[in-house]
Formats: structure tokens, C-alpha cells, sequence
């Protein structure tokens, strides 16, 4: 007897429909045909085992399994249900009525319990647009499947129960949530708040810059000086995430299978923190069976490179496409798939290897040329792509122990949303670009218009601090967010005062 389920493959954050055919028929072999991997082919023994477990009649006739599209690989343990189902169906152990409407995936372990799958909400949302009535996933990944509306979507602990929901004898209640309100509910728990930070204001306030224009950072001091500190902070005063930008974030923490159990939607930006021992495949993405790297965990959210020139300089030189494009394409012989990796890049570095270059009261003991040799670990062509450069100096005694309150994340927070939707009217026609450090040099000579005064100081600034070339568009996109942050239409003196200082490192003296 011929039976067709169905299951679902990703491929990069999308998923394609499966369809896996089952007939039970002559010989003694189970066969698996369609390009299955091993994980795949290892199923038959944890279904075969887990039928036995639970009292189920394994055909003793030879059973063919055909995975269509044949000509695209099956890789994972998730079409273990599927393939069950199938056999149980072809051996009319269970009723086709609902097999032919729903889609079913899952891990089966040897007892009958059911495991979590990767990629459930990609797998959902290809369901719904493929007309599936609903469908039967393990209780783990429920809620991430049930965020779309359009699909039924029933939670199972073991093999009985999804029997027994398909023969009719058990009722199942359909999972449903509210997106919109468990994203509210979750959003405003911050662990870390800039209220806790006491003193370093100068850091706050270009931090606050960077939140309001979506600029890279990078943080220049001594050890001990709070960068990792203020960095970890960041998240907390960056505009709430909308409710597009949760699905797509929830839809590549899915696929990468850092979704927690019971979790739906992902409610706070995100904030990876990956180790400098890191290697590039593991910041990009790919490996044989392409997985999201942490550039794309970052995606709508920081990523936070600690301690930037001990990075192997070809992980951080594998960044500077995703930086311009936003997205990262991976390719292989057969197939390409395109990660987004629209993210914020904050990073932290000692000024030299000693720590202590430009430090106020300690003495910097590398020897000369030392300072230039370190800070070349990082390229020029990557600092290109980080508009602010903010010095942090060591806290003062006296700031450390004073105890009056400073600002909370949740007032820099307003004023940040506040430029974040002066940003979203200017740039309402582009649907590619959605804050200040997306501008091309054509919107900049439109939007980052300068009266003559302020070109005179930039013109000096330019002159007297040595600065390279590069530092003039970049001070023009910040200058245009401080601008916004103040609800200035046009860029006024004092903004652009500001922005210059906050390109340290594109002075020629600097490390001399």
C-alpha cells in the first residue's frame, strides 16, 4: 500500500515542502531513497525500536521511502515522525484521513517521546502558504509554531499521542498565542540598565548617538575602564523591536536552534558576545550542512567583538561585505543560501598591548612603534565601516562612590525612538534604508547639508587634526544623528563640534 506524509526542509531561513511516500510491499529490506543523510537512513532502527516499545506492529514486508524532491539532499532526525506515520499508515495502523491535511515532524526517541526540531516557525509559515490545514509538532517548539495565525498547530509528547489524535480517540487542543502581547509583556525586561553606570557621560552620550543613528562603535582604554561594561548596556536604550523584525529574527534563532524550549517569539534585540578565538565560519555562517553564524544571531540587534585586534585578522576581514550589504550569501556547489545580518557593530580594544597608552595617570611601557603595530591588526578597510570612535577614560573615585542616580535606559530610550522616527520620515521612500549609517554619499550630499560656517570648522578640524578622508563622510551621518537626536532640521555648528571628536583613530598622530 502506497501513503504520502509530509515534511518540510530549511534551506538558509525559508523551508521547502516535503513529501515523503511510503509503500509496504513485497521483500524483506526497508530502503530509503531521495538523498537521505545518514541521520535520516538511522531512522528506520528508532522507529523500528520505538514501534516495539510501544506495542506497534512493524511490517515485516519490504518498506520503500521516497523523499521528493529526489534531487535535493535531506539532512536531520526531524522526518522521523513523518517516516512513522507513513508505515503506520501503510500498514493500517492508522487512519489517512488527517494524515493527507497536516503536516508532522519530530524527533522519536526510543521510547516513543517525541524531541524538538529546528526551524519550526520557517516549517510553519511554508505549511500555511502550502495550504495545510495544521500541524502536529513536538510541545517544545509549539509556541514558536503556533505565532502563525494561519495553521492549526497541536502539540504532542509521544507517538500514542499523535495516534490516537489520528484515529480520532483523543482530542488535541490547538496551541494558540498572541504575538503582540507576550512581545509588549517581554520586552521591557533588561537586566542591565546605564542607570547603574556611575560617571562616564561622554560614553553614554555617544552611545546614545550610536542607538539613535544605528552607527558601529568602536571603544578605545584601558582594561578596567567599563567598556565591556557600557557595551553589554547598549541593547537596553535601542529602539523596541517591530513585529516584522521579531519574526525574522525568531525565524534564524530557529534555524540555528537557539530558541529555548516553549519559546515564541524572540521580544529583545539581540546581543552576541562571540569569543576572539573564533573562526570565520563560525562569525558568517556555513559548514557543510550551512548553519546562521553569530553575524546573523546578531541580525536586528549588537554584535560585540571584545578585545578587536586579538581577532584572527581574516574572521574580522569576513565582515566587511555583511557590513555594506546587510546580508551574508553563502554558496556551495549545488545550492547558495543568504543569511541577513543587518546588525549593529560595537567593539572594544586596548590602545596597545600594555593597555596603557594615553592613560591619565599610568605609564605606557611598549616600546616605540609598538602602539602602530597593534593597532594595524585591524584594517583600515574595516574601520572605514565604523563611524564613532570613542576614547574611555578610567572612572574617577570620587564618580565611583557618589550616589546620585543617573539616567535611566528607559529616558535615553525615548529620546532615541524619538530620532529613530524622524529617521523612518526621511527615509520613507527607501525601503533599504531605515537610519542614518545606511546613507549612500548621494543621500548624504542631500540629507547632511552644511551652512558655510560649519563647513569652515570642518574644513580646520580636517586640517589641524590631520584627519583622513574617510572621517568626512562619517562625520556627516553622525553630525545628521545628533542633529535629529536634538529635532534640529538642519545640522547646526555644534553638531558637527561634536561629531569630529569622535573619530580618534583617523587622526595621523594618533598612536605617535
Amino acid at each position: 500500500m502506497l501513503v504520502k506524509t509530509f515534511g518540510s526542509a530549511v534551506q538558509g531561513v525559508d523551508a521547502f515542502t516535503i513529501t515523503v511516500e511510503v509503500n509496504v510491499g513485497s521483500g524483506t529490506k526497508v530502503h530509503m531513497v531521495g538523498l537521505p543523510d545518514n541521520a535520516i537512513k538511522e531512522s528506520q532502527l528508532r522507529i523500528a525500536t520505538a514501534f516495539k516499545n510501544n506495542n506497534l506492529n512493524m511490517p515485516r514486508n519490504g518498506i520503500v521511502v521516497n523523499m521528493a524532491p529526489a534531487d535535493i539532499k535531506k539532512e536531520g532526525s526531524a522526518y522521523d515522525l513523518t517516516i512513522a506515520m507513513g508505515i503506520l499508515a501503510a500498514s493500517n495502523q492508522v487512519v489517512l484521513d488527517k494524515l493527507q491535511n497536516y503536516m508532522i515532524m519530530g524527533e522519536l526517541s526510543l521510547d516513543g517521546s517525541i524531541l524538538p526540531l529546528k526551524g519550526c516557525l520557517p516549517i510553519a509559515i511554508q505549511a500555511a502558504k502550502d495550504g495545510f490545514k495544521g500541524m502536529v509538532v513536538p510541545h517544545q517548539n509549539a509556541k514558536e509554531a503556533a505565532i502563525v495565525k494561519d495553521i492549526e498547530v497541536f502539540a504532542v509528547h509521544n507517538l500514542r499521542e499523535v495516534i490516537a489524535y489520528l484515529n480520532g480517540e483523543l482530542k488535541l487542543d490547538r496551541v494558540v498565542v498572541n504575538p503582540r502581547q507576550q512581545f509588549e509583556e517581554e520586552y521591557e525586561k533588561f537586566s542591565d540598565d546605564f542607570s547603574d553606570v556611575q560617571g562616564q557621560q561622554n560614553i553614554k552620550r555617544a552611545l546614545e548617538i550610536a542607538a539613535a543613528g544605528g552607527h558601529n562603535v568602536v571603544l578605545i582604554g584601558p582594561p578596567g575602564a567599563g567598556k565591556t561594561m557600557l557595551a553589554k548596556r547598549l541593547p537596553s536604550i535601542l529602539p523596541p523591536l517591530s513585529l516584522h523584525e521579531a519574526l525574522e529574527t525568531t525565524k534564524i534563532h530557529s534555524v540555528a536552534g537557539k530558541l529555548g524550549s516553549n519559546t515564541g517569539l524572540v521580544s529583545k534585540r539581540p546581543f552576541r558576545n562571540p569569543h576572539h578565538t573564533i573562526s570565520d565560519v563560525a562569525l558568517v555562517g556555513g559548514g557543510n550542512n550551512p548553519q546562521p553564524g553569530e553575524i546573523s544571531l546578531a541580525h536586528n540587534g549588537v554584535l560585540f567583538l571584545d578585545e578587536l585586534p586579538e581577532f584572527q585578522r581574516s574572521v574580522l576581514e569576513v565582515m566587511r561585505q555583511p557590513l555594506e550589504d546587510r546580508s551574508v550569501s553563502i554558496a556551495r556547489a549545488r545550492f547558495s543560501v543568504v543569511y541577513p545580518a543587518a546588525f549593529m557593530l560595537v567593539s572594544s580594544m586596548n590602545p596597545c598591548p600594555c593597555g596603557y597608552f594615553n592613560h591619565p595617570d599610568k605609564e605606557c611601557v611598549c616600546m616605540p612603534g609598538v602602539v602602530n603595530k597593534y593597532l594595524s591588526k585591524v584594517s583600515g578597510p574595516l574601520l572605514d565601516r565604523i563611524d564613532i570612535h570613542i576614547e574611555v577614560t578610567p572612572v574617577e573615585f570620587d564618580d565611583l562612590i557618589e550616589k546620585r542616580a543617573s539616567e535611566s535606559s528607559e529616558i535615553i530610550r525615548e529620546r532615541v525612538v524619538n530620532a529613530r522616527n524622524i529617521q523612518d520620515k526621511r527615509f520613507a521612500v527607501s525601503k533599504d534604508m531605515h537610519c542614518n549609517a545606511q546613507m549612500s554619499s548621494k543621500n548624504i550630499q542631500t540629507h547632511c547639508k552644511i551652512d558655510k560656517p560649519g563647513s569652515t570648522l570642518l574644513k580646520s578640524a580636517m586640517k589641524k587634526l590631520n584627519l583622513s578622508a574617510r572621517a568626512y563622510d562619517r562625520i556627516l551621518k553622525v553630525s545628521r544623528t545628533i542633529a535629529d537626536l536634538a529635532c534640529s532640521d538642519s545640522i547646526q555648528i555644534e553638531h558637527l563640534a561634536e561629531a569630529i571628536q569622535y573619530r580618534s583613530l583617523d587622526r595621523e598622530n594618533w598612536g605617535n
